[in-house]
């Protein structure tokens, strides 16, 4: 996994696989739903969050839901963000502080919707998409961000932030307004705190973590099919 990751570091290309891996969650889903279990089961099957569920234990459902969507539009807007998105961040961030923003934020908006969204199903990776985006915008606001990262940081961001969130709390939108909420506020606490460029320490230190990160994934994964099986 290492190489692996020390290859996408030099290509910076992670959000990609991210786009392809949640894509082949959804078309699993949909083989799923179409010939074996056709309930609405199947969204918990492939990890979507509910509170009362994550109470009893299943914690791991607030990284799992994250790469579950409800449906193949839901799908196309959110991975159309991070095409954008996710481009822009690794690009700046490189891919270690890129993966490593993306999982903090979005596991930061599905515990804000576990508190807020309790008796909901949810799913989507739109907390971590807007961590991205909170990320971005706070490193604007730091004196020491390059004047060429100006144009796709900071206040450039503000329209599209607050027309989003405000889309949120349109009545039956059906929006998780908690996980952008929760993933832009940490987002922006990263973008804030810690500077564009830091030290070849630093970047080791990134790496630990994504790795670290990495390894909660899979190990979710394995608790979702190992709850299923039990």
């Amino acid at each position: 996994m290492f190489r692996f990751l020390d290859s996408l570091s030099s290509k910076r290309q992670a959000y990609m696989y991210i786009i392809l891996f949640d894509s082949l969650v959804l078309l699993m889903f949909y083989v799923t739903k179409t010939f074996f279990i056709n309930s609405e089961t199947v969204y918990l099957l492939f990890g979507a969050q509910y509170g009362p569920f994550v109470s009893t234990g299943e914690w791991y459902r607030i990284v799992t839901a994250m790469f579950m969507h409800g449906g193949f539009l839901h799908l196309a807007f959110n991975m159309y963000a991070l095409y954008i998105l996710g481009n822009y961040a690794e690009g700046i961030y490189g891919t270690y502080r890129f993966i490593s923003y993306f999982l903090i934020t979005g596991i930061v908006g599905n515990i804000a919707t576990h508190f807020f969204y309790y008796d909901s199903l949810s799913v989507g990776a739109s907390g971590a998409i807007f961590g991205l985006v909170g990320a971005l915008f706070g490193a604007g606001f730091r004196k020491d961000t390059p004047f060429f990262l100006k144009s796709i940081t900071g206040s450039a961001l503000l329209p599209m932030i607050v027309l989003n969130v405000a889309l949120g709390f349109i009545p039956g939108s059906g929006i998780n307004n908690a996980a952008h909420i929760g993933g832009l506020l940490s987002g922006m606490l990263l973008g804030y705190v810690i500077p564009v460029y830091t030290s070849y320490r630093s970047e080791k230190i990134w790496k630990v973590i994504s790795i670290t990160l990495i390894a909660i994934v899979i190990l979710s994964y394995i608790m979702l099919v190992y709850s299923f099986f039990a």
